[in-house]
Parts: C-alpha cells; sequence; structure tokens
C-alpha cells in the first residue's frame, strides 16, 4: 500500500448536521473495549431496529410471523456489525449507518430462505428450515418480502445522509446484490447441471458470492458512510474479501466437524446449526471437494463423485460418513484450515496500513474468531 489510508474527521461525515430521529439518538452507545462487547452492543442496535421493518401487522400467519422467524433464530449478525465497525473506523457515526446494517441483515435472512429452498437444506440454525415448516410457495414469499424490506430500510438514509450519499449507498447494496446472485448461481448451476468446478472456477465463485456478501460490501458500505476516503474504503473492501471467504471455508469445515444441527448459532457461541454433512448430501462444491477429488484414487474418486450427483433424499448415512472420513484422512480438510489461515493473514495485512485504533483492533479480532478459531 503506497499510502496509509486515515479515517476522516469526526463530524465531517455525511450528514453529520442533519438531526437524528429519537430511535437512533437513545441508543446506548457501542463499546470497543472487547470483541465479546463490541458485537453484543451492535447485535442489541440490530435487533432493536429489526422491528421498525418487520410489523406485526397481517397477514400474520402466512407472512409477517414468518418473516421474523430466521432473524428471531438468531445468528452471528457479523455482517450488520461488520458494517457499523467499518463505519466507526472511518470517523463515522455508527448510529448514521445502522439503517444500511440492518437492510444487510434483512438481506441475509432473505439469502438464506431462498437459499435452503435452491440446495434443499434441512435445518437452518438449528431449527427445520421455513420451506419444511410452511411449504416452498410461502417461504418464496417470505423471501420476496425480506427483500423488499431492504430497499424500506434504505429508504430511511436520505434523512440520514442526505440524497447523495443515499444514492452512492444505494449503488453499493446493488453491487452486492449482484455479486451474490452471480456467484449463487455458479453454486447451484454446477450442482444441477452435474459439473465439477476447477478451482480457479471455484474462486471465482466464492469471490462473487462470500467475499462481497460476507465481507467486501459490508465493510465498504461502513467506509462509505462513515466518510473514508477512497482509499480507506478499498483497504477495508480487501480486508473484508479475505475475511469473507475465510469465513465460508470455515463453515464449510464446520459441516462436516460440528455435531450441532439442534443448536443455534450464537455471537459468540452455540452450535453450527444445521445438519452435518449436509454440503455432501447437497452435492456442494465446495473447496474441501475440489482438495478430495485431487487426492482420491480410483474407484474411491469415482465413489465421491456418484454421492455428488445423487438427490439428497437418495443419499445414505453411511456414503456422508465414509466421505467425512476420507476427507479427514486424506489431508483435504486441513489443506482448507491451512487456507483459511492464509486468508486470515491476508485480511490483517490489508489493515497493516491503517493507524492503530480501538475499531482495528475489533478487526484482527474478529478475524481470528471467524476465520480460524471457529473450527480450531
Amino acid at each position: 500500500m503506497s499510502a496509509s489510508p486515515s479515517p476522516s474527521t469526526p463530524g465531517t461525515t455525511p450528514g453529520a448536521e442533519r438531526p437524528l430521529p429519537p430511535w437512533l439518538a437513545e441508543l446506548p452507545p457501542l463499546a470497543y473495549g472487547s470483541l465479546a462487547d463490541f458485537l453484543a452492543g451492535a447485535v442489541a442496535w440490530v435487533e432493536r431496529g429489526l422491528p421498525r421493518y418487520l410489523p406485526e401487522r397481517e397477514p400474520r400467519a402466512y407472512l409477517y410471523d414468518l418473516a421474523r422467524d430466521y432473524p428471531a433464530r438468531g445468528g452471528k449478525r457479523f455482517r450488520p456489525a461488520l458494517l457499523l465497525l467499518c463505519a466507526a473506523l472511518a470517523g463515522g457515526d455508527p448510529r448514521r449507518a445502522l439503517p444500511s446494517a440492518v437492510a444487510l441483515e434483512l438481506f441475509q435472512s432473505f439469502a438464506l430462505v431462498h437459499d435452503d429452498i435452491e440446495d434443499g437444506s434441512l435445518m437452518r440454525r438449528g431449527k427445520p428450515a421455513l420451506h419444511r415448516q410452511h411449504g416452498i410457495p410461502l417461504a418464496i414469499n417470505v423471501g420476496d418480502l425480506l427483500f423488499g424490506l431492504v430497499y424500506e430500510a434504505l429508504l430511511d438514509n436520505e434523512a440520514l445522509l442526505g440524497p447523495e450519499m443515499t444514492l452512492r449507498v444505494q449503488r453499493l447494496f446493488a453491487e452486492v446484490f449482484r455479486q451474490t446472485f452471480e456467484g449463487q448461481a455458479l453454486d447451484i448451476g454446477w450442482v444441477q447441471h452435474d459439473r465439477l468446478p476447477d478451482r480457479a472456477e471455484f474462486e471465482g465463485m466464492i469471490r462473487r458470492k462470500t467475499g462481497w456478501y460476507s465481507g467486501r460490501g459490508p465493510c465498504q458500505l461502513g467506509a462509505l458512510i462513515g466518510g473514508a476516503p477512497p482509499a480507506l474504503v478499498e483497504a477495508l473492501g480487501t480486508y473484508g474479501e479475505a475475511l469473507g471467504i475465510g469465513f465460508q471455508l470455515r463453515d464449510d469445515l464446520l459441516n462436516l466437524t460440528a455435531d450441532s444441527a439442534g443448536e443455534a448459532p450464537g455471537v459468540l457461541s452455540g452450535g453450527y446449526g444445521k445438519e452435518r454433512g449436509g454440503d455432501f448430501a447437497e452435492g456442494k462444491r465446495t473447496l474441501i471437494v475440489i482438495e478430495l477429488l485431487e487426492r482420491l484414487r480410483e474407484p474411491e474418486r469415482s465413489r465421491l463423485v456418484e454421492i455428488l450427483v445423487r438427490p439428497p433424499d437418495e443419499t445414505a448415512p453411511e456414503d456422508i460418513a465414509w466421505a467425512i472420513e476420507r476427507a479427514e484422512a486424506s489431508g483435504a480438510l486441513a489443506a482448507v484450515r491451512d487456507y483459511c489461515a492464509e486468508l486470515g493473514a491476508r485480511a490483517r495485512a490489508a489493515l497493516a496500513g491503517l493507524p492503530a485504533s480501538p475499531q482495528r483492533a475489533l478487526l484482527e479480532a474478529l478475524t481470528d474468531w471467524l476465520v480460524l478459531e471457529r473450527a480450531a
């Protein structure tokens, strides 16, 4: 990095002259002393904001009660937390970033509802997936509502940030959406057409789908709202991309190593919340699969391919157990763990040129937790 990006001066951030509405002005300050304290405060902010856009209104039984289901199940909420943290690191008032953070969490819930349908997933956050409880048509409609509510949350930015910054934030959200849907298309298409991608194709998919949605997007949105100069926006985007990809690969490891399908994930605790080995049953093309295919010889390689292309409801538990055992014994899991460590180092390197601050220290701690420690 040729020059060290620095946070903008507090008080000069977009919309700083505009009064905060009471629901934002009354928020308790975020604590930056420890990762646990910060995440607890950020999650409390997001959970205070969600009911503004998920009202208790009719039709409740077929729509709004269902729309509140996934958000009520908990989760790590690290994407909106990243957005708030990067806004503060840039020198902005994170309260002005809360509607965008809530919009990101609404998008997360929308994506999970539709993703579970597309993948035929059984469990989500320790409970049966929404479509398995209420049927696919209602679940699709709930997902559509959640995506529409993203825009309702973003409309609040005009009064907080002004029209110009509101449009810039909207454009960046649109890029996050596009990249996510492009990556998801590849992820689904490979399964539907029995295609096994090579390593370069996989990297392109995960950079679109997870690098943007779980990292680059939240970080750059927060930096933009906080008034960061372009160099800082780009540095945080580079950091976020490595973080987001590392988080997904760590999740893929947990899918094979964590046995806690009935335990919902929390902010810094809790279980994995999905069925163990579900990625093999769903035929997901993960880096673990690519590593495993490179290591297995015939006839084991053909057996793995048969498992991946078989419909999930025809995949026997003993096949899943065999695939997990081979992934461990072949060194595929160890290789992905090593790559997670590399991504963690890459994320930290992107922060190296930033001035020391409590917010930078929290980004480093978040990297260690999300990318390195959860499946240690």
